[in-house]
């Protein structure tokens, strides 16, 4: 079977739809270093220094994009001997418009009933890189287009929701309140929900520099968590710099 992933997928996505960041910090150090030449020659150290601060901050910040996405088991998916799904299980990935996972799972899950809802909203999910990432990769077959407030599933009829690098698009509490009210509505009693994040901490802060403000922290999900009436069964490192959340409704056996 041929790997879903290529080599370099994932730093070259990064490259690709995020490529203004990296323009920008070009840019900025090439002002530092030709705007040092009309400085006074005391000043000039400190304009050569956040030059390189800045050069070795997004050389960090790719290594570690390389280590997470392309070198590490991360889309190996390990986990998901964890959740000892059913045979022919009724499993539903979401996710924001740019969608690297439904491929792997319908290969590692083969006897399961997929279904993949994208709840991309260009109103509300602002983010440039995923309408770049829409136009550069087609949808997976079947997927639907969905209102992330009402998914189009049945109460209960579903083992396992996988929300991967996803919910955090989701920038407004009500609605990210009300798409984990959805996501439990359709588990089924004893059904899983799998989020997988990076998180707002040190590992993340020290590889994304403030790019890690655009994750939530733990303490958040927690919080989101508590509300939805989900307890967290298991919380799983996928390196430093990535959480897989395992989560089933409050009450059902683990």
């Amino acid at each position: 079977m041929e790997p879903v992933r290529s080599a370099f997928q994932g730093v070259s996505n990064i490259v690709r739809f995020n490529w203004h960041f990296f323009v920008s910090a070009g840019g900025v150090m090439a002002l530092l270093l030709l705007g040092s030449r009309w400085l006074p020659v005391y000043w000039q150290p400190l304009a050569y220094l956040l030059s390189a601060g800045i050069a070795l901050s997004t050389l960090v910040s790719l290594a570690v994009s390389y280590y997470v996405y392309d070198w590490s088991a991360l889309y190996q998916f390990n986990w998901l001997r964890t959740l000892h799904l059913p045979p022919k299980s009724n499993i539903v990935n979401v996710h924001a418009g740019f969608d690297e996972t439904s491929a792997l799972l319908s290969t590692l899950a083969p006897d399961a009933q997929l279904t993949v809802l994208d709840f991309y909203d260009p109103a509300q999910h602002t983010e440039v890189s995923i309408k770049r990432a829409r136009k550069a990769y087609p949808p997976f077959p079947g997927t639907q287009s969905v209102v992330s407030t009402a998914l189009p599933v049945a109460d209960a009829s579903v083992d396992a929701v996988f929300g991967i690098f996803a919910v955090h698009e989701i920038r407004d509490a009500a609605e990210r309140k009300a798409f984990f009210a959805e996501m439990t509505r359709i588990l089924k009693p004893n059904g899983q929900l799998i989020i997988v994040e990076h998180l707002r901490d040190w590992p993340n802060f020290l590889a994304y520099n403030i790019g890690f403000l655009h994750f939530y922290p733990k303490s958040l999900w927690t919080q989101v968590f508590t509300q939805s009436k989900l307890t967290l069964t298991q919380q799983i490192r996928q390196t430093p710099f990535v959480s897989v959340f395992i989560l089933r409704k409050d009450g059902s056996s683990t």
